[in-house]
């Protein structure tokens, strides 16, 4: 075995696999291309760091369970979306989650709604932040089902961890008591630590009367509205337009 097989072994061994295969390149090319030992030691590093990167991005987005495999530079922004690019860049870079700010994102049916949250979900992903996707009828069932078989409070201890939770389609179905105390709850946890995304066809001014009950209304919408981004989508569903 050569000292190069060698070194290819160490770093396989020591699971260094970016910087195995820069290595690899680097050993490939002509003598008098190939990097001083500086150069080598800072490319080995940089390709390490990528691989794990895009390793941890791969292991987030899995886990994310995103609706839609979106991503920024795909979504439609026009003033006549309500959407400006400008806007959509300031969300991109995700300091809202550093700064454990909601999005609430409504409109119309097909205009977009959650490709736009799954897209900043996937950005947060590749930026390191965990994410977890979740529809408001999985959400309902998930609680539901942790009553029974007694994981309830595990299941909020959990999603009170995640940095960035997207909860999609707001708003579609009534909500019962124990889902609106469970929401309440949830929120109350996450607030001024972490950041909620909401999509919902209901503007926001009407989620009050939605959840038909006064004081938990106050409550949720307190800690839902008080930092956060809204965005209105308007225009014609793209579904139609994708026909």
């Amino acid at each position: 075995m050569t000292d190069t097989d060698a070194t290819l072994r160490q770093l396989e061994i020591l699971k260094l696999a970016g910087m195995a295969q820069a290595y690899r390149g680097a050993i490939a090319l002509p003598t008098q291309q190939q990097p001083t030992s500086h150069e080598l030691i800072a490319r080995l590093a940089e390709a390490e760091e990528q691989s794990r990167t895009r390793q941890r991005t791969q292991m987030f987005l899995k886990l994310s369970k995103l609706r839609y495999d979106a991503v920024i530079e795909q979504v439609q922004c026009s003033p006549s979306r309500n959407l400006s690019r400008e806007e959509l860049l300031t969300l991109s870079d995700c300091g809202f989650i550093q700064r454990s700010e909601n999005i609430l994102i409504t409109g119309a049916t097909g205009c977009g709604k959650s490709y736009l949250a799954c897209a900043l979900g996937r950005q947060a992903c590749s930026l390191g932040y965990k994410t977890f996707y979740l529809g408001m009828n999985r959400f309902i069932e998930q609680l539901s089902l942790s009553r029974i078989d007694g994981s309830y409070i595990k299941l909020l201890n959990q999603l009170e961890k995640i940095p960035l939770i997207i909860l999609d389609d707001f708003g579609l179905a009534p909500l019962d008591h124990q889902t609106k105390l469970a929401l309440l709850q949830l929120l109350e946890d996450r607030y001024g630590r972490k950041s909620t995304i909401i999509t919902s066809q209901i503007p926001v001014k009407l989620w009050h009367q939605y959840l038909n009950e006064p004081t938990l209304a106050d409550a949720i919408m307190d800690r839902l509205s008080g930092s956060a981004h809204r965005i209105e989508l308007k225009g014609e569903s793209l579904r139609k337009k994708n026909q």
